[in-house]
Formats: C-alpha cells, sequence, structure tokens
C-alpha cells in the first residue's frame, strides 16, 4: 500500500470552524469561513463561507 499525500494551502485571514476535514490538494483563499464539522473536498473561493458533508457555499462573504 503507497501513501500519497498532496499540501493543503490555507490562505490569510482563513476562519477554519471547529471539527472541519479539510481533504489533502484542498485550497482555502483569503478570507473564506469553513463551518464546523464540515467536509472540504474541493477548493474554497476566497471571501466566501462554505459549510456542510461536503461542503458547498452558503453565500458571498461581504465586508460592508
Amino acid at each position: 500500500m503507497n501513501l500519497i499525500t498532496s499540501k493543503i494551502t490555507i490562505q490569510k485571514g482563513v476562519f477554519v470552524g471547529a471539527r472541519a476535514f479539510i481533504m489533502p490538494g484542498v485550497t482555502v483563499g483569503e478570507y473564506a469561513v469553513v463551518g464546523a464539522g464540515s467536509l472540504v473536498i474541493k477548493n474554497v473561493e476566497k471571501n466566501t463561507i462554505v459549510g456542510g458533508n461536503p461542503a458547498k457555499l452558503i453565500k458571498p462573504r461581504s465586508f460592508e
């Protein structure tokens, strides 16, 4: 059995909720929010809020 690894990239200003799983090879963009207990299997765009299993877009994040 071979173990294949990939890096996880978490950019600046990201909030990751408790017990969230981020799979290898995924990038979480700047100022994104990953909800607690989420399973992130795809890249997360910057300034978004994601959650669920698998994680999906909940809404864009605004700073106004």
